[in-house]
């Protein structure tokens, strides 16, 4: 099944400046989100941005705060949706399900950390409730190589759909030669 643009939204999860610097490779899970909101904001996929406990471990790191908002070439500004949560599970907090439902697409990508908790429980949440759902697995970590690497794998196992930030990218745009395509070949270099 290939990650179709019309068809899925952006999750990220919990990508916070407390948590952050705890994670193994943190520097890659937020450079990638970055490059995955980017696109997304270019070709039009709805982003949403959950921030956990943030009076506890801080707002959304500053790289996807200072990414938020940008010029497309496919019309006008697309923002994302930020919410607060303080359940592990983004489809546990009352509204979220109803929030994503309302885009209308049945692909989610999910990207974010921890890896084997917020980002595990959100994506067997949104499987439960009926949506596709693919991990970016190299935009998502936890705080040990070993709690990542058992996370995607039970997920894999549990029916969730396994991508690079790359391979959603590409899957997004479809085809070279367009206006998107070359506006985003300065993330795909």
């Amino acid at each position: 099944m290939l990650i179709q643009r019309d068809a899925s939204l952006l999750l990220l999860v919990d990508l916070q400046e407390k948590l952050a610097p705890a994670i193994f490779e943190s520097e890659r899970v937020i450079r990638n989100s970055v490059r995955l909101l980017k696109a997304a904001q270019q070709l039009g996929v709805p982003v949403f941005v959950a921030e956990h406990c943030a009076g506890s471990i801080g707002p959304v790191v500053p790289e996807i705060r200072n990414a938020t908002t940008i010029e497309t070439t496919a019309g006008p500004k697309v923002n994302p949706t930020f919410f607060a949560k303080t359940h592990f599970s983004c489809t546990a907090e009352p509204g979220v399900l109803d929030l994503l439902r309302e885009a209308g697409r049945p692909q989610v990508i999910v990207a974010g950390i921890e890896c084997h908790v917020c980002v595990l429980q959100t994506a067997f949440g949104l499987r439960e409730a009926g949506f596709d759902v693919f991990l970016a697995a190299d935009a998502a970590s936890s705080r040990t190589p070993e709690n990542h690497q058992a996370a995607v794998e039970r997920m894999r196992a549990g029916g969730i759909h396994t991508a690079t930030t790359e391979m959603v990218i590409f899957e997004w745009l479809h085809r070279a030669g367009t206006d998107d395509f070359r506006a985003l070949l300065p993330l795909l270099r």
